[in-house]
């Protein structure tokens, strides 16, 4: 109930203030567990993606475990459904729970570079992504998110907001596990490049 409630009310601030603009709606797959995977610059991102996914998937994204601490912002983000990832480390605990609710069928938010980019610029992947993707066996759709780090800089007041999925990656056939994962890496970060060159992101 929290979730969709707060979906409406940031929907409807981003349509209202930021022009928001959603591509590739279409690469999303209706069912089943999938990943979604996009570039981070912004602490906006989470909920911009969120409300830019179909009404039937509710993302679970991986968040760094710094806003467990506080129980206000704790209750908040466990509500929208987010669980804690130790950044800079093989989280296990975080990993066992992305893979479950893969199995389950659901979608889970994981950002590539592991961490938000202070300067806008896309960063190489983590190899977290390719090995969640590998050992759960579900596609990934490699998705650019653009003005969300605009807010209120550069005498921007409300830059439009732009989601755009690309095509889902599979999980190669017959590759080694490493080499599975440096193919989900490498696919997830070029298009997510190539998105961001064509947008001038």
């Amino acid at each position: 109930m929290f979730y969709s409630l707060l979906r409406c009310l940031v929907r409807a601030i981003l349509y209202t203030f930021f022009r928001f603009r959603v591509n590739g709606i279409e690469n999303i797959p209706p069912a089943g567990g999938v990943i979604i995977a996009p570039n981070h610059i912004s602490n906006f991102d989470p909920p911009v993606i969120g409300c830019a996914l179909p009404d039937s998937r509710r993302i679970r994204f991986m968040a760094k475990t710094q806003l467990f601490r506080n129980p206000v912002v704790r209750w908040v983000v466990t509500a929208l459904g987010a669980f804690p990832v130790r950044r800079g480390m093989a989280d296990r605990t975080a990993i066992r729970t992305a893979l479950a609710l893969l199995e389950q069928g659901e979608t889970v938010g994981i950002f590539p570079e592991g961490t938000r980019s202070k300067t806008g610029a896309l960063g190489r992947a983590e190899p977290g992504l390719g090995m969640i993707a590998v050992k759960a066996g579900v596609p990934v759709v490699p998705v650019a998110v653009t003005g969300t780090n605009k807010f209120f800089r550069n005498g921007q007041i409300f830059p439009r907001f732009t989601v755009s999925f690309a095509a889902p990656i599979i999980v190669p056939p017959g590759r080694s596990d490493k080499e599975a994962v440096e193919y989900i890496n490498e696919q997830v970060i070029g298009e997510i490049a190539r998105i961001l060159a064509k947008e001038g992101g």
